[in-house]
């Protein structure tokens, strides 16, 4: 028997208690051992409810008690996830996570603290969800060299954005939606500004560099000035609007960016709509590969947290889990990076576009029925820095958007 403990029993910790006692039959199997939940720590009482028996409030408990091998951290946030993660590692217990802030701010340390006891942090549920990122770029994909990571990471933003594409909603109605369906927070901050997006693409980069990505050296966009004007443009073109986590290589260099993009019919992440989650990878010898699935929820989440636990389980006393240093990697400035961009633009296309293509060179123009007084049009490829130069030139931009190509 591995007896585990999970610290939270919030949605995601409640979610592992029902895959383990749904699922508990083929989960012992494929552990190979019987896998027995023995604490849950949490602050609250849960009268009437099971898990009640197996309730502690003072982590000490499952600290100092050599029976647990494996303890589950779902509380969420910096503190004090690191500092209870950190002494369950120290007290070699090997650790499963969803939780992306930790992994982002601390995951070189805690890794380097698993490697070395010959145990295991793995945290698959921390970006992506359900879908399995982690683990197929620690063990399918070792082999490449990853060239590019790009994904749709957060299903709100996904959500809201294809209402208004799809409905023509504006940004207000559609976000009072998300919420009122429980997609979107009371405060929806991280999600509607790309934070939460960044923290998964930091994750992601550190793991294919092989060094400390800090999330705070992304660049990063919500999607909060994103208008149904923008999606009639979008839709013009033939092309959507997506909130993108990117990571690429340039050379010798890694560059990340999360901001809302331009894609055309052809790209990959085009048509994955919804609270879906995909993500795109390029290996210099795999090529293309695509992982699509439930990016949130109770039991998706759930189900890749008890993926983990079953590895982990399985692997005892040997550590399995690729790390990156602490060493942190200087990212290509977002200056350097070379896009084409859409304009929108205010006034008469006839009457401006000599002087739009004075600054902006040769452009190709757009017009939508029914958007007076506004124009678009779609620059040639420049860097971030030629077009911040340039754009400063021009009265009357309205709204920027990058294209994906």
């Amino acid at each position: 028997m591995v007896n585990i403990a999970v610290m939270g029993y919030g949605t995601v910790g409640s979610g592992v208690v029902e895959v383990i006692n749904t699922n508990g039959d083929i989960i012992n199997q494929r552990a190979g051992n019987e896998i027995n939940i023995k604490y849950v720590l949490d602050l609250r009482d849960f009268p009437g409810d099971p898990i009640q028996e197996k309730i502690v409030h003072d982590v000490d408990v499952i600290i100092n008690d050599p029976e647990i091998r494996i303890v589950v951290e779902v509380m969420g946030g910096i503190e004090p996830a690191y500092t209870f993660v950190k002494r369950c590692l120290e007290a070699g217990k090997s650790v499963v996570t969803s939780n992306k802030a930790l992994v982002a701010k601390h995951g070189a340390e805690l890794l380097s603290i698993a490697r070395d006891r010959e145990l295991n942090f793995l945290f698959e549920a921390s970006v992506g969800g359900g879908i399995p990122i982690i683990r197929a770029l620690n063990s399918s994909l070792t082999a490449d060299r990853i060239e590019e990571i790009t994904g749709i990471l957060n299903g709100t933003t996904n959500y809201m954005l294809s209402k208004m594409f799809y409905e023509g909603a504006d940004y207000d109605e559609v976000l009072k939606e998300a919420q009122d369906n429980g997609y979107a927070e009371r405060n929806p901050e991280a999600d509607v500004e790309g934070y939460d997006a960044c923290r998964k693409i930091a994750i992601l980069s550190s793991l294919i560099s092989g060094q400390q990505v800090d999330f705070e050296d992304i660049h990063t966009e919500g999607i909060t000035k994103i208008t149904k004007k923008d999606m009639l443009y979008a839709k013009k073109m033939g092309m959507t609007i997506k909130l993108l986590a990117s990571s690429k290589r340039h050379g010798d260099h890694l560059h990340a960016i999360v901001a809302p993009v331009l894609l055309n019919k052809e790209h990959p992440l085009y048509s994955v709509d919804d609270v879906f989650n995909a993500v795109f990878v390029h290996g210099n010898m795999l090529g293309d590969a695509m992982f699509y699935g439930s990016g949130a929820g109770k039991l998706p989440t759930a189900s890749a947290v008890v993926a983990d636990v079953v590895d982990e389980a399985k692997h005892l006393r040997r550590n399995i889990m690729t790390m990156w240093k602490n060493e942190k990697l200087t990212l290509l400035p977002i200056e350097d990076t070379e896009k084409q961009f859409f304009l929108r633009i205010s006034g008469n296309a006839e009457e401006r576009l000599a002087e739009v293509e004075k600054v902006f060179g040769p452009v190709q123009k757009v017009t939508v029925d029914g958007l007076d007084n506004e124009f678009g049009v779609v620059t040639e490829v420049m860097t971030e820095g030629d077009y911040l130069a340039r754009s400063s030139q021009i009265d009357g931009i309205l709204h920027m958007i990058r294209i994906e190509d």
